[in-house]
C-alpha cells in the first residue's frame, strides 16, 4: 500500500519515490551532556498521531523537505521547506525548528 506526498517542488507523487529521513528533532549542541547526546542519537517520540518528518524526494528533485504525516493513517497534512515552518493550528503545538537541519540537494558519495 502506498500514499501520496506533495513535494513542495514537484507536486504530488507516490511515497515510493521518497526516502524517509526520520522525525524532526533538535540537534544536541556542542556543549551537550552525554545524556542529551544519547537522547538526540537514539530516542524518538514515536507518536501515534501527527508528526513532523524529514523526507527526501529521491527519484525527483533530490531535495529535503518536511512533512506533517499521521503515523497511523499515513495521511499527509502539509509539506514545507526547512525554515518555512508550518502555520500553527489549534490542535497542535508550534515546534521550534531544529538546529543543523539538512538543506538543499542530496549528495551521493
Amino acid at each position: 500500500m502506498t500514499f501520496l506526498i506533495d513535494c513542495p517542488n514537484c507536486g504530488p507523487r507516490e511515497a515510493l519515490e521518497y526516502s524517509y529521513g526520520g522525525e524532526r528533532t533538535r540537534r544536541a549542541g556542542p556543549r551537550a551532556s552525554d545524556h542529551e547526546l544519547a537522547g538526540y542519537l537514539f530516542f524518538r517520540e514515536n507518536v501515534n498521531g501527527w508528526q513532523t518528518e524529514w523526507w527526501l524526494h529521491r527519484d525527483g528533485c533530490r531535495k529535503w523537505f518536511l512533512a506533517e504525516r499521521h503515523t497511523g493513517t499515513n495521511e499527509v497534512r502539509r509539506t514545507f521547506w526547512p525554515g518555512e515552518g508550518p502555520k500553527a493550528q489549534p490542535d497542535q503545538h508550534q515546534e521550534a525548528p531544529g538546529n543543523g537541519e539538512p538543506m538543499g540537494e542530496a549528495t551521493t558519495a
